[in-house]
């Protein structure tokens, strides 16, 4: 137990799961887009979808949509926000089975066309858990920069992506692989404890076998 799980952060409440851990999610998927996001569907499942409105959750998942951070006054007002920058968004409810109550799943396009699926859990004191990404497992909290690279479940794949993360003088604090079938398609998430030099993913981009590389940077 650290101190976030005895007094929350820092944030606009009420809620840190319902209403700090949603922006959060935004806020993290829209580094994952990488570029400004025009159009959002959101779906909630859960109590999210049961409670959310109460707390305050779809103004916050907005809000961290928009780039605005946990304890930024103007979170209650994302709707406004989102009209006054132009961000088309709609919330509706989903059954995502037995996912983590507080879960929502997010349809995002960017203002260049690209477009991705992220599915994330507020899991309390502000913390959230990315769970899938363009229906791929994953499992990382925003904590820190981290790679995921959509790959084929091949020898010597691994050890490539390491390698070259390891000569840039980055170090893996976690990392976990996952794939469907054996020789199908797999993904690595590698949390790092320094920034990845966009030289080094556009290098892992071409390299064989490697069908995406998606990048969560925490700077900016």
């Amino acid at each position: 137990m650290n101190l976030l799980d005895i007094i929350g952060p820092i944030m606009v409440g009420p809620s840190s799961s319902h209403t700090a851990g949603a922006v959060k999610i935004g806020l993290v998927s829209r580094k994952l887009m990488v570029e400004k996001v025009v159009k959002a569907d959101i779906y909630f499942h859960g109590s999210f979808l049961a409670t959310g409105k109460g707390h305050g959750t779809d103004k916050a998942v907005v809000a961290g949509l928009l780039g605005i951070a946990v304890d930024d006054s103007r979170v209650p007002f994302s709707f406004e926000v989102a009209k006054e920058e132009g961000m088309e968004f709609q919330i509706s409810g989903i059954d995502l089975g037995d996912a983590h109550p507080n879960t929502v799943k997010l349809n995002l396009t960017g203002e260049s066309g690209k477009e991705i699926e992220v599915i994330a859990a507020s899991i309390g004191g502000g913390r959230i858990e990315v769970q899938e990404i363009d229906g791929l497992s994953a499992s990382f909290g925003g904590d820190y920069p981290t790679l995921i690279v959509n790959h084929k479940d091949r020898p010597g794949r691994v050890t490539s992506v390491t390698a070259r993360l390891a000569e840039c003088n980055i170090n893996i604090a976690t990392m976990k692989l996952y794939r469907t079938v054996r020789g199908g398609d797999a993904v690595m998430i590698i949390e790092c404890d320094q920034e990845v030099p966009v030289e080094s993913i556009k290098w892992l981009e071409e390299l064989e076998g490697i069908s995406k590389v998606t990048y969560l940077s925490l700077q900016g």
